[in-house]
């Protein structure tokens, strides 16, 4: 009893370590990113492609409404897990930063720079009195000088480079998937594949054009496209992960996606 009134001691204040070295409000902030549907990021030979779990809780929403996919600038793409107004804060504050650079130095920004910046701005929230971290995880993939390049941020601040990964629920499933199918060098169209693969693991119904989103930006061009519905129906008849029941099913939670 003495050990549970400590720790909801400790948890009341985001600015103080608990006597074992962690900050509780931060590991929340970890479990409600895993509350939201699941985002995967994979870095191809030829690019970079995002893909969303964008299921709808009712028949009633409109599909166009979940907002999973992002475009930070022409050349990069962000993915989300976890509370969405968190999400939609990070991804104003990334496009802000992406355009002063453009102002100020008249380039476009890296991606591991942007990144950089994301993690710092979300680190400030970690340390700071009044205030509570960010409950969401973002996937920051783009072209650099050239070259894809792939990121995670995660609630502490702390930002990662991959060759391939997965944020949200199921995250240790669905990793260990890629961690098997994932093979250096793999065009962008596989890498497409792939990451269909990977969101219909967890789906054990199939997987709808309208239920799943997929962006791409290559090396040919550096510019973030969407995959079309018409497009994503052909790849997944093809794969076989096609829905078989037209019903969505129900998930997540108002706040999560």
């Amino acid at each position: 009893m003495q050990g549970q009134s400590q720790q909801q001691a400790y948890d009341r204040g985001i600015t103080i370590f608990s006597p074992d070295g962690r900050l509780y409000q931060v590991e929340y902030a970890r479990e409600a990113v895993k509350r939201g549907t699941a985002s995967v990021g994979i870095r191809a030979e030829d690019g970079v492609v995002l893909a969303a779990d964008k299921r709808a809780r009712s028949p009633l929403m409109e599909p166009a409404s979940i907002e999973k996919l992002h475009k930070a600038d022409d050349h990069v793409g962000v993915a989300s897990a976890g509370h969405v107004a968190d999400a939609r804060q990070l991804i104003d504050f990334a496009r802000r930063q992406a355009q002063v650079n453009r102002l100020r130095y008249g380039e476009a920004m890296g991606i591991e720079t942007l990144t950089k910046t994301i993690t710092d701005h979300i680190q400030q929230y970690t340390q700071i009195g009044g205030a509570r971290p960010f409950g969401v995880a973002l996937i920051v993939g783009g072209i650099e000088n050239g070259e894809p390049r792939l990121f995670e941020t995660d609630p502490s601040g702390t930002p990662y480079e991959w060759q391939a990964l997965s944020i949200g629920s199921d995250r240790s499933d669905l990793r260990d998937y890629l961690e098997a199918e994932y093979e250096e060098g793999i065009s962008t169209d596989e890498a497409v594949g792939l990451a269909l693969d990977t969101l219909a693991q967890t789906n054990d119904d199939g997987l709808t054009p309208e239920g799943v989103g997929v962006a791409t930006i290559t090396v040919d061009d550096a510019q973030y496209a969407e995959v079309s519905a018409e497009e994503l129906e052909s790849i997944l008849v093809e794969r076989d992960l096609i829905a078989t029941d037209e019903e969505d099913d129900e998930s997540g939670d108002a706040d999560e996606e």
